[in-house]
């Protein structure tokens, strides 16, 4: 098996399938409403900037797999539309489905030989780097929303609003 086919398995497990830790991406937000999604507890980042933060790096990488200039910067990865309706962080999700199809798409195209070539430029590493990076941050901010979903249903639990 080539390392870019293991990679795009890693990567499309994370979101669709399961994996070694159990959980996906899709399964863990299939349930997650819009009014949840955007709910502040404890100071901690709300379930969707968390799944926009996780998808600015896919779709930056996806564009430089597309042949486009590299154009992200870290402090506006958070940076994301108000999600004020159900329609709103449906669409969110929708795009997040589908910049992760094309990504994965393209991953599985990879020549091998292209992973240790640099990422747009050298000063961003190489191809493997940069994607191995995007399943590992993925999965850490994953942990997070499972626990911040977790804190959010056992509060409303507290609270008899289930």
């Amino acid at each position: 098996m080539q390392l870019t086919t293991q990679l795009a398995k890693n990567f499309r497990d994370l979101y669709y399938w399961g994996n070694w830790t159990s959980v996906n991406l899709k399964d863990v937000l299939a349930d997650v409403s819009w009014t949840d999604a955007v709910r502040k507890l404890h100071g901690l980042n709300t379930i969707a900037a968390l799944v926009y933060h996780s998808n600015y790096f896919v779709s930056a990488a996806l564009k430089v797999l597309q042949g486009d200039p590299l154009n992200a910067k870290d402090m506006y990865s958070y940076d994301h539309a108000p999600i004020e309706s159900r329609e709103d962080w449906d669409s969110l999700l929708e795009k997040v489905w589908a910049e992760a199809d094309a990504f994965l798409a393209l991953v599985e195209k990879l020549p091998d030989e292209k992973l240790w070539e640099d990422f747009y430029q050298s000063k961003y590493g190489n191809y493997f780097r940069n994607l191995f990076g995007i399943i590992e941050h993925t999965h850490y901010h994953l942990g997070q929303i499972v626990l911040i979903k977790k804190l959010i249903r056992k509060e409303d639990e507290d609270k008899g609003r289930f």
